[in-house]
């Protein structure tokens, strides 16, 4: 007569099948998630086919990050594995949101070879929450447009809404931008030169302007010098003073003009609107260094129209 009750196994033959450690299983088993079916007349720990599988199911909780107390709560019916699942993804996404910004803060500390002071303010900078962050950006914007209620209402809601669309959960990318458009907007220089930039588009309009004329001579600005640019028209030369006509209009104060676009179309600016770009995970937008050079410089060499 054969003998029909199932083969058992010891702890070794179990791990090698298993493909696990004898002290993992060990230690599982003295924490209660895997009891053995029973002992040997000499004291070792048995295990069957239906261990395997519960072995199984407890490798991949616990690969997945799970708890043993949540891998016996499972195991013993306590909880379902899909509450579980839902209760760790929500951790693991807490989990991720730290391990980007402490990506972001390290990332710049390296390339900036920061000081300490430098690290531990750049820290505070990445974990601001997302209302922390509006309120900074809108007061650099009212700061920017206190009194001026002249400015190109255009430009008043651009800078007004630059804190609407602040990503809840920022990627690296949007991390690293963030901690320096807050130093930015720190920068007594760059707000002075802002603030300059809003006086002269106030002192400039006109009563009868419409909105987005300032955003429509930046177009033709972009257009004409383009053209020019590609065209190599040297700024020096005649053909740059007809452009300088076309784009200003014969009876220009074209100082006037050189002082405000010297206030506004620097570098610092320019970084502050490709910025706001990253931060706001919108498409990028070309900062027309080349077109806003070849101005400066055709402005330059014909002061005069």
């Amino acid at each position: 007569m054969t003998d029909e009750r199932p083969r058992l196994l010891t702890i070794g033959e179990l791990a090698r099948r298993a493909g696990l450690t004898v002290r993992t299983i060990r230690y599982w088993s003295d924490e209660g998630v895997l009891h053995p079916v029973t002992r040997s007349d000499g004291g070792y720990r048995l295990y069957d086919a239906e261990s395997v599988a519960r072995l199984e199911l407890i490798r991949t909780l616990r690969e997945l990050g799970l708890g043993l107390d949540d891998v016996r709560k499972v195991l013993a019916g306590e909880r379902d594995i899909a509450s579980v699942a839902a209760a760790h993804v929500v951790a693991l996404d807490a989990q991720i949101r730290v391990l980007r910004l402490n990506r972001a803060v390290l990332s710049t500390v390296a390339q900036r070879n920061s000081s300490a002071e430098e690290m531990a303010l750049m820290n505070r900078l990445a974990r601001q929450s997302t209302a922390e962050r509006g309120r900074i950006m809108d007061e650099f914007a009212e700061e920017m447009l206190h009194g001026l209620d002249t400015v190109d209402p255009a430009i008043q809601e651009r800078v007004r809404g630059m804190s609407e669309g602040l990503p809840d959960d920022p990627t690296p990318e949007q991390a690293d931008a963030w901690m320096e458009l807050a130093e930015l907007l720190q920068d007594p220089g760059f707000k002075a030169r802002m603030r300059r930039a809003a006086e002269y588009n106030a002192a400039d309009r006109g009563p009868d302007d419409q909105a987005g004329r300032s955003m429509w001579f930046l177009k033709k600005l972009v257009t004409l010098a383009g053209d020019a640019v590609r065209a190599g028209t040297d700024p020096a030369s005649p053909e740059a003073d007809g452009v300088l006509r076309d784009l200003l209009g014969p009876d220009a104060d074209r100082a006037a003009v050189l002082d405000r676009l010297l206030a506004t179309m620097d570098d610092k600016v320019a970084r502050y609107r490709e910025l706001l770009t990253v931060l706001k995970g919108s498409t990028a937008q070309p900062a027309h260094r080349p077109e806003f050079a070849w101005v400066l410089a055709a402005l330059r060499a014909h002061p005069a129209g």
